[in-house]
């Protein structure tokens, strides 16, 4: 192997250039190459260099050859130590999974499980929630876990009941002081929506994660909003926007008006003028 074709991949040149295909690399190596640069604290090269390439590639079925390494090497990333890294493994695993809903038997069904069972360890303990941070750019734990949570909803079904109740957990952890700033709430409706729209789910499942938002809110009183609940509020009421008026070009979820009416049945905890 030559030394220039050794070299690590330029990420912002590769940008800079349209993202041509880099036909020399061989996708074992484009993998690592991958893994390198999205733990990169510069958002240059983690996110406008190798997710956005990544995103691209996938899309095209330029990686599908590597697909199961990829979803590998993301699932790994959410134990590492730095945040940026974390927080971006979830939307690799997305793209992973939405293109192995569409092109079937790409992902075995033993790899999707195995990454859901590190995702779900991750996502309602992630302690960094900060949507952006003024140097790492981007991280957007909670939005880029809601996109996986629905990813998964596609590919494994069975875990649908699974993944409600892992949004309900982690938008009412108690552990933050981060404000929902960057549109987390509406993310992580649409992916709730997403989860819900798949036929299959009794009423009763399509509710019953509610219970975990009810059981968080108990007991609540006087005084300032904590800012969990401040949270979950304005997720709820996204989640009723979402359930009212649907997703453009998307089937509403078959039991969307049940679950309205709880969602306000919960919102009229602080709001209690609402009819």
């Amino acid at each position: 192997m030559t030394a220039a074709a050794a070299a690590p991949i330029d990420w912002p040149s590769l940008a800079a250039d349209g993202f041509p295909f880099p036909e020399h690399i061989p996708a074992s190596r484009l993998v690592d190459e991958l893994a390198a640069a999205l733990v990169s604290p510069d958002p240059g090269v983690r996110d406008d260099g190798a997710y956005t390439a990544a995103a691209r590639r996938t899309r095209e079925g330029r990686l599908d050859a590597v697909l199961q390494e990829l979803g590998d090497s993301a699932a790994g990333r959410f134990t590492h130590p730095e945040t940026q890294a974390r927080t971006f493994a979830p939307l690799i695993i997305c793209l992973v999974l939405t293109r192995a809903a569409g092109v079937s038997a790409l992902v075995p069904r033993q790899a999707a499980e195995r990454w859901y069972a590190a995702f779900s360890a991750w996502y309602p303990n992630e302690r960094d929630t900060r949507g952006w941070d003024a140097s790492l750019g981007w991280l957007h734990a909670v939005a880029h876990g809601a996109d996986a949570a629905a990813a998964f909803a596609k590919v494994l079904p069975h875990r649908r009941t699974d993944l409600l109740d892992l949004c309900a957990r982690r938008v009412t952890e108690p552990q933050t002081d981060y404000r929902y700033a960057q549109l987390e709430d509406a993310r992580l409706a649409r992916a709730l929506v997403r989860v819900l729209q798949a036929p299959g789910l009794s009423s009763e499942e399509a509710i019953g994660w509610l219970d975990v938002v009810a059981e968080a809110l108990e007991g609540g009183g006087p005084g300032p909003v904590p800012v969990w609940a401040f949270n979950t509020f304005a997720t709820l009421q996204s989640l009723h926007l979402h359930l009212t008026r649907g997703i453009a070009d998307e089937d509403a979820p078959p039991h969307a008006p049940a679950v309205a009416a709880r969602v306000a049945e919960l919102l009229r905890l602080p709001y209690y003028w609402l009819a």
